[in-house]
C-alpha cells in the first residue's frame, strides 16, 4: 500500500468524482468539495472529509436533492426569503450569501434566510465570502437538536454555529467560526473513535449530568450550551443558541428546535433554516478597515500569559585552599510562554472510511485518512 500527501486541488476533485458518482451534478458536487476542502485546511477536522460519507449518503438515498436550483420566494431590496429546495447546503449557502452581497451593494445591508436546506459544512465559508468584497459577513445555521439547555436533560437545541468575518487593511482580517454548543458533536466522535476521554463540560449523560464519556454523551446524552456548566456560565451559549435559532429556523419558516430531526434519523428531509448577512461599512463611519486594523494589532502584541515558571537551584561546595571550601549557588529560571504559533503533536489513530470512486470502467478501492491531514490510500 502506498501513501502520499495530496494538495487542496487534488482532495476536491475526488470529493467532486465522488459526489457525481453518488449522483450529484458537477456544479453541486464542486461546491461541497470546496467547503469540505476548505473545513480540513482550517482545522475543521470534524466539517471535512470526515463529513463526506453523510453527503453521499444523503444523495444516494435521495434524502437530499442531486438536482435544482434554490429559489427566491420572497424580497426586498435588502432581504430575502430563499427556499433551498432540499439541495445540498453548501449550493444553498452559496446562492444566498451571493445574493445578500449582492443587496449590501445596492442596499448597504442584505439579509437572507433559507429554509428546505441541509448540512452546509463550516459557517466561516460563507461569512468569508464577503470579505472578497470589502464587506462584512456573517452566516448561522440551525442543526438537529444535539444540545442540552442549562438546567435540563433533553436536546432541544443544535450545534447551532455562527460565524463573523470582517475586512482590516491589506488583506489582512478578523473572522469567528463557532458552535454555540461547548464543541462539534463530530470531535466527540473523534474522541470515541480513538477511545479517549472528552474534556470535561463538552457534554452530558440521558440524566443531564456531565461526563467525560464521549460514547454516553452520543447515547442518548448530549452536548452542553458553550460554557459548560450553569456555575461557568453555560447560560449564555443557552442564549446565543436560541438567537440563532430565531435567525434560522424561525425567520425562515424551517424546522427548528425538536422539529428538526435527529442526526441518525435518514428517513426523512432535514428543512434546516439558514441565514447569511453581508453589511457595506461603507455606509457607516470611514476607515472601517484601518480601525480592525488596529484592533486585531492591539490584541496581537499583547503581552503573553506566563504560563509556567520552573526555578532550580544548585549548591555545590568544593575543597579549596587551607583546608576550606568555595560554596557556588546557580540559580536557573525557565520560563514558558504562550505565543500566537502553536505546534500540536497529535498521537490519536485516524478514523478511516471506504468509498467507491468510479473512473471510466475501472473501480479504484480507496481509503481516507482525514482527521489531521489528507492522505490517499489505493490498494494495487
Amino acid at each position: 500500500m502506498s501513501r502520499c500527501h495530496v494538495s487542496k486541488t487534488d482532495a476536491a476533485h475526488f470529493i467532486q468524482q465522488c459526489m457525481e458518482a453518488a449522483g450529484s451534478n458537477t456544479a453541486h458536487a464542486k461546491a461541497l468539495a470546496e467547503v469540505l476542502v476548505e473545513g480540513d485546511y482550517r482545522g475543521h477536522f470534524s466539517h471535512g472529509l470526515n463529513r463526506l460519507d453523510m453527503y453521499v449518503k444523503d444523495i444516494q438515498s435521495g434524502i437530499c436533492s442531486a438536482q435544482g436550483e434554490p429559489l427566491v420566494e420572497k424580497e426586498t431590496a435588502a432581504t430575502a426569503l430563499v427556499d433551498g429546495r432540499n439541495l445540498l447546503g453548501p449550493v444553498v449557502g452559496n446562492f444566498c450569501m451571493d445574493l445578500a452581497i449582492q443587496k449590501a451593494r445596492e442596499a448597504g445591508i442584505g439579509w437572507v434566510v433559507a429554509k428546505g436546506s441541509n448540512h452546509y459544512g463550516i459557517a466561516g465559508f460563507y461569512s468569508m465570502q464577503a470579505l472578497k468584497h470589502g464587506m462584512i459577513g456573517m452566516s448561522f445555521t440551525n442543526t438537529s437538536p444535539l444540545v442540552v439547555p442549562t438546567r435540563a436533560k433533553e436536546c432541544t437545541l443544535g450545534t447551532n454555529p455562527l460565524s463573523v468575518a470582517a475586512p482590516a487593511a491589506n488583506g489582512d482580517s478578523f473572522v469567528l467560526d463557532m458552535a454555540t454548543s461547548s464543541v462539534a458533536l463530530g470531535k466527540v466522535e473523534l474522541y470515541a473513535r480513538n477511545n479517549e476521554k472528552v474534556p470535561y463540560g463538552w457534554g452530558c449523560d440521558h440524566q443531564g449530568k456531565v461526563t467525560e464519556n464521549p460514547e454516553e454523551v452520543l447515547d442518548g446524552g448530549g452536548l452542553l450550551s458553550l460554557g459548560g456548566s450553569e456555575l461557568t456560565g453555560g447560560y449564555k451559549g443557552y442564549g446565543l443558541s436560541m438567537m440563532v435559532e430565531i435567525f434560522c429556523g424561525i425567520l425562515a419558516g424551517a424546522a427548528y428546535s425538536k422539529n428538526v430531526r435527529t442526526w441518525r434519523v435518514t428517513d426523512r428531509v432535514a428543512n434546516l433554516g439558514q441565514c447569511f448577512v453581508a453589511i457595506n461599512p461603507n455606509c457607516f463611519a470611514p476607515g472601517f478597515e484601518t480601525r480592525v486594523s488596529d484592533l486585531l494589532q492591539i490584541h496581537r502584541n499583547l503581552e503573553p500569559v506566563l504560563l509556567h515558571t520552573h526555578t532550580h537551584t544548585h549548591t555545590h561546595t568544593g575543597g579549596g585552599g587551607g583546608g576550606g571550601g568555595d560554596t557556588h549557588t546557580h540559580t536557573h529560571t525557565h520560563t514558558h510562554t504562550h505565543t500566537h504559533t502553536h505546534t500540536h503533536t497529535h498521537t490519536h489513530t485516524p478514523f478511516t472510511y471506504l468509498l467507491l470512486l468510479w473512473e471510466g470502467q475501472c473501480k479504484h478501492l480507496i481509503q481516507i485518512q482525514s482527521e489531521f491531514a489528507i492522505y490517499f490510500y489505493q490498494r494495487e
